[in-house]
């Protein structure tokens, strides 16, 4: 059974890396996709997609078994490769086929704007615009505020993680000031463990 398609408008700051055509629907109708526009470079398929200069990722405090990749702006993957390992690629889509890492992790905030991002990036992987090779770890949604989701945010969050795997990252104050908390790997335990695992895999690997 096909997943269902997830029931976001596009907002106007999108990732271009992720566009997707405008939606006529109001938001929470399900979204039906209009064929891409050929002036809209960024929704032809990858192959077809123009080349555009690139930053070099960081280089990672582990092989580059990881990749983050922020679904918008603020979204907090910097820091979390930093915290955790992996390469941060920014905010595009890595190409496995330079050597870039294919197992990837895209990240966004809890707060509406984030969401949508999230759900734009992950719509395009389900629709091939992405270039091949990518393996979705998991989405890495990271609080935007303390306390709790407002149950419209919520039910966003329940949604998303009804089509992928879903890792919450809390209120972690210390982190906005460049701070490193000291039950930072308690908080982070399990998307530590994710990434740790991969990276452990790759080790392996290059020992045989």
């Amino acid at each position: 059974m096909p997943h269902p398609e997830l029931p976001y408008s596009e907002p106007a700051f999108a990732n271009p890396a992720f566009a997707e055509p405008a939606f006529a629907e109001p938001a929470f109708a399900e979204p039906t996709f209009a064929d891409p526009d050929p002036a809209d470079a960024w929704n032809a398929p990858p192959s077809q997609a123009p080349r555009r200069p690139r930053p070099r990722p960081a280089r990672s405090r582990t092989p580059a078994a990881v990749g983050w990749v922020k679904a918008h702006g603020g979204a907090g993957a910097s820091t979390l490769a930093k915290a955790l390992g992996g390469v941060d690629i920014g905010d595009r889509w890595p190409e496995p086929s330079r050597g870039e890492p294919g197992r990837i992790l895209v990240v966004g905030r809890t707060n509406a704007e984030g969401l949508q991002s999230v759900a734009q990036a992950l719509n395009a992987l389900r629709e091939g615009r992405a270039p091949g090779g990518l393996d979705l770890l998991s989405l890495v949604l990271v609080a935007d505020a303390p306390g709790r989701l407002p149950f419209s945010l919520a039910r966003r969050v329940r949604v998303i993680g009804s089509v992928a795997p879903v890792h919450r990252v809390p209120w972690i104050p210390a982190l906005r000031v460049g701070g490193r908390p000291k039950d930072l790997a308690d908080q982070l335990a399990d998307l530590a463990a994710l990434v740790g695992h991969h990276a452990d895999n790759d080790r392996e690997g290059e020992s045989r």
